[in-house]
């Protein structure tokens, strides 16, 4: 799957702007603040229908302006994708698809799989759980329709008992029916986290020790708290302690996936190189695991990924992204040096763009 153009009107610090792209490589260089990363971010969000960051909608139209769209046409795989976003302030989002409006945005997910690499992506190590089974959620989602389907549900049960918990509801029935739902969804997110995991953590060190060149070990260990029990027993068990928290304290929504490096949390034992080392193993893997199990090649966003990072591991990082493995990939660095050093490298086709005040130029020639 390649992007072939993108338009953008409007989209935080891009008023205006329409690019066309390589089918392999793609760089963009300029100073911080300049709207790398929105731009990016605009590609993105026509995947997965919001911002890589979090940024709630109303944010991401510029400053006095009352909507802004983006607009991507693809080829995939050899036909035509075209896909229409529109963000008005104050109403619903609208998404296009071969201009034709998806009733569920859900129905989108999965059709463009893509994979960025972001200096945000430290919160996978130093945030809370909700970060890491966010990231388990994007993978599976991607390739898995059943799954984001019982993710949706489950979550659609999960804030309806909290509805009755914080209204002090007795009412024994109405619970059992929604733990029921909770066990049943529940167990579908659990298996596939699992049988993710499990899958995972082979690719992830090969990448990691690629990159470091070292011994090295990384490790994902899932926790759950269907590991031990049934959920709908735990539900119902837990039911008057929840009532007086307010809020349902078990379930698949209390997952959390530690991190570890030689057996021990990262977060505790790595540094600064090796934290972003293993967050662009991390994201590496996922690349793979997508490419293996999706129907289309991923396109694949690297947001200045250099910085921190030895000149041995920057060498490994770009022979890896410039070989045959890997399909379009766009990369954004302040260093137009490592940018150059990447395309140089490459036997395949590339676009090098400056980008300045929102502003995306063409350069035509490498230093």
């Amino acid at each position: 799957m390649i992007l072939k153009k993108i338009s953008i009107l409007n989209y935080k610090n891009i008023l205006q702007a329409e690019v066309r792209f390589s089918p392999k490589m793609n760089c963009f260089f300029g100073n911080n603040g300049m709207g790398k990363t929105n731009l990016l971010d605009a590609v993105y969000y026509l995947s997965f229908c919001k911002s890589y960051i979090h940024t709630p909608d109303n944010q991401l139209i510029t400053n006095r302006q009352e909507m802004c769209v983006l607009q991507g046409k693809y080829d995939y795989d050899g036909r035509e994708e075209d896909i229409f976003c529109a963000i008005r302030r104050k109403q619903r989002k609208q998404f296009k698809r071969n201009q034709k409006e998806y009733d569920k945005l859900s129905e989108h997910i999965g059709l463009l799989p893509l994979v960025m690499v972001s200096p945000a992506d430290g919160e996978l190590i130093r945030g809370g759980s909700d970060e890491r089974r966010r990231f388990m959620d994007i993978i599976i989602s991607q390739q898995d329709k059943p799954y984001l389907h019982a993710l949706i549900q489950y979550n659609k049960a999960l804030l309806q008992r909290n509805i009755l918990l914080k209204n002090q509801s007795q009412d024994g029935s109405l619970y059992e029916v929604l733990e029921m739902q909770l066990e049943m969804y529940g167990c579908t997110v659990y298996e596939k986290r699992l049988q993710l995991v499990t899958d995972f953590i082979p690719v992830f060190n090969e990448y990691y020790q690629k990159i470091c060149r070292s011994a090295e070990e990384v490790g994902l260990n899932y926790i759950s708290p269907l590991e031990s029990d049934n959920l709908q027993m735990q539900l119902a068990a837990n039911r008057e302690r929840d009532r007086v928290l307010g809020y349902t304290s078990t379930g698949i929504h209390k997952d959390d996936l530690e991190m570890t490096l030689n057996g021990s949390l990262i977060r505790r034992v790595g540094s600064q190189g090796q934290n972003k080392t293993y967050l662009i193993a991390l994201k590496l893997a996922q690349f793979a695991f997508l490419k293996q199990h999706g129907e289309t090649v991923p396109i694949l966003l690297l947001d200045d990924i250099f910085d921190k990072l030895d000149a041995d591991r920057v060498e490994q990082i770009i022979q890896l992204v410039s070989g045959d493995s890997f399909g379009q990939i766009f990369i954004t660095d302040t260093n137009r040096k490592y940018l150059d050093e990447i395309l140089q490298a490459m036997e395949h086709e590339y676009a090098l763009f400056k980008v300045e005040q929102g502003e995306v130029e063409q350069m035509e020639d490498l230093q």
